[in-house]
C-alpha cells in the first residue's frame, strides 16, 4: 500500500528558499530566465512567487524569456484557467 502524500499547503517560504530558485540550472538548450521563472511557478504559491519575481527583477533578469519553443512563461501561464493572479504578477512586472 502507498503512503498518500500530505499537502504542505501552510509550509512558510523564507526569503533565502524563495531566492533558491533564482538558481536552478536549466536542461542543455533551455534559458536559464525562463527555466527558473517556470519552476517558481509550478512551484510557489502566488505571493510567494510574487516575491520571487522582484528577486528575479533585482537581478536584471529577462521576464519575457522565452522556452525552445519560444513561449513565454506569461503565455505559457495564460492558458491555465486558475492561474490569472500569477499572470497579473507577470503583467505588473513588465512580461508581454
Amino acid at each position: 500500500m502507498a503512503k498518500e502524500k500530505t499537502a504542505a499547503l501552510d509550509e512558510v517560504w523564507t526569503e533565502a528558499r524563495i531566492r533558491e530558485f533564482l538558481d536552478t540550472k536549466p536542461a542543455a538548450g533551455v534559458d536559464a530566465d525562463h527555466h527558473a521563472l517556470l519552476n517558481a511557478y509550478q512551484q510557489m504559491r502566488v505571493d510567494d512567487f510574487e516575491k520571487f519575481v522582484g528577486f528575479f527583477l533585482e537581478q536584471g533578469r529577462n521576464i519575457n524569456a522565452a522556452d525552445p519553443k519560444g513561449r513565454t512563461l506569461l503565455s505559457y501561464v495564460a492558458e491555465h484557467a486558475k492561474s490569472a493572479d500569477y499572470a497579473d504578477v507577470l503583467r505588473r512586472n513588465g512580461a508581454q
